[in-house]
């Protein structure tokens, strides 16, 4: 019995405590699911509820649904890399459901560990640049942290799709 649609339904449900066990369900699969899984996952529809979630007020939610996405784009590069393609077709479904601006959003979020997931998503899959085509400068510190240097950012942030 295929448990994804009625999975994906809970995720974009009324009831905030299902949302969280749904998502918790959808990010695990992710993770521990084969490529066709994840791609399945895909198929039923499940990148904008969990874009959604990426508004959610609970840190550990908006956590989740950034390791799922993270998860979704990763296999989606994979696939991209294989079949010759020049877009991430995942990608390319999170830019269609306003899921961009979303991660953006959270670049100013109070967590660290969040604002780091996404920029780091943001920089691997859609290559993130300031204003004036001045890329951000990572550092990585020895907690195995992103730490930024070069000025501060502003909200002028671009974003254009990296070059292979």
């Amino acid at each position: 019995a295929n448990v994804v649609p009625p999975l994906v339904r809970l995720l974009s449900g009324d009831s905030w405590d299902i949302q969280k066990e749904a998502a918790w369900a959808i990010s695990n699969a992710t993770s521990g699911g084969s490529p066709a899984q994840v791609k399945e996952l895909v198929q039923q529809n499940v990148i904008p509820p969990l874009c959604g979630l990426l508004e959610a007020r609970d840190p550990k939610v908006v956590t989740v649904a950034l390791e799922g996405l993270e998860n979704i784009l990763k296999v989606g590069d994979t696939d991209m890399k294989k079949r010759g393609l020049v877009y991430n077709e995942h990608a390319r479904a999170v830019e269609e459901c306003g899921g961009v601006p979303r991660l953006e959003n959270l670049w100013s979020h109070e967590e660290h560990s969040i604002y780091y997931k996404a920029v780091r998503i943001l920089r691997t899959f859609w290559d993130a640049v300031e204003d004036g085509d001045a890329t951000l400068q990572q550092d990585v510190g020895e907690d195995g942290m992103l730490g930024f240097g070069g000025g501060d950012m502003d909200d002028n942030i671009e974003f254009a799709a990296p070059e292979d």
